[in-house]
């Protein structure tokens, strides 16, 4: 079963990103905690919800990203602060969504934010949409067999810290996903032991 997969990969020894410089300096300097939720399910095929950030944000603007945000005073955690943005941004159900556990938090220097990442079992699919449109204008579910297949998988580089860094990204029908997102589904892929090799060094260009 899928989610019991899911649960033995959170149990293992935990892969931290693949991320140039000191990782540890770098978690010490975000100062803003933040969560996303991974939602998962296996209906009708293993797949997880994505959603579209407005162009005019700040930071990340246009960007394929997981429902999540800062955590706030009322959030006892991660897990909880996961859930809460999803049902905010998204329309989730939360009755319907089983946390599985957490990821190591990843620092994203860009906008200073240390971000935990949270699985979840969806294990009942609701309708979702875009429902706080002043971050969000697009909700999908992206199959996880078009998320591993090798020719669907690239790289992308950019700078950071002065030099030109490559991390992982995925073309889907058009849609890249690159930056936080794009590692952090490559980790977790990696530590269910689900990922395909594919050419690392074919380049696609970030939008």
């Amino acid at each position: 079963m899928l989610a019991a997969r899911l649960r033995d990969a959170l149990a293992r020894p935990p892969l931290e990103p693949p991320l140039d410089g000191d990782l540890p300096e770098l978690r010490a300097r975000a100062d803003v905690a933040a969560a996303v939720l991974i939602a998962i399910t296996d209906r009708p095929e293993p797949g997880v919800i994505l959603t579209v950030r407005r162009e005019h944000m700040r930071t990340h603007a246009g960007q394929i990203a997981f429902p999540g945000g800062r955590l706030e005073p009322s959030d006892a955690g991660p897990r909880e602060a996961a859930v809460r943005e999803a049902v905010e941004e998204v329309g989730l159900d939360a009755s319907g969504v089983e946390v599985l556990g957490t990821l190591p938090p990843m620092p994203v220097p860009v906008s200073n934010h240390l971000v935990t990442p949270v699985p979840a079992w969806w294990t009942r699919p609701s309708q979702v949409a875009a429902v706080d449109h002043a971050e969000t204008v697009d909700v999908f579910r992206v199959a996880v067999a078009d998320l591993l297949e090798p020719a669907n998988r690239a790289s992308v580089e950019h700078a950071r810290w002065g030099r030109t860094v490559r991390t992982p990204a995925f073309t889907v029908d058009g849609v890249l996903v690159w930056g936080f997102t794009g590692i952090v589904l490559a980790r977790m892929f990696d530590a269910l032991g689900w990922a395909v090799p594919y050419d690392v060094h074919r380049i696609v260009q970030a939008r």
